[in-house]
């Protein structure tokens, strides 16, 4: 894990670190050789040739922020959840929808 993001991820109470390291390495198995890792809103930032995908620790939820495009595709697999322009908010008390993540990153990432 890289410094700036795993700083984040220990800063965050410790019984939702599990899920934020999980979330983390969801996402970074779907970014390819080259991609960064920042710091960007305040949220880890995944970043090839531009914001790939967001996520934050919220009190009741973590929340990812895809984009508008990706709520818009995705819409039907995202009932389920609330959503608004481009934010996703996860249960905390759920597992990660891992499959529907990583669908999502692959998608960003191959947006023009």
């Amino acid at each position: 894990m890289e410094k700036v993001i795993g700083d984040y991820i220990d800063k965050q109470p410790v019984e939702r670190r599990s899920q934020l390291i999980r979330l983390y390495q969801i996402i970074t198995a779907e970014m390819p050789a080259g991609s960064i890792e920042k710091i960007s809103y305040g949220m880890p930032t995944f970043y090839f040739h531009r914001n790939i995908i967001h996520f934050a620790n919220f009190k009741h939820h973590i929340g990812i922020y895809p984009g508008a495009e990706a709520i818009i595709q995705f819409a039907g697999q995202l009932a389920d959840y609330k959503t608004s322009k481009g934010t996703i908010q996860l249960p905390v008390d759920k597992p990660l929808p891992e499959s529907l993540i990583r669908q999502i990153v692959r998608f960003n990432l191959d947006l023009p």
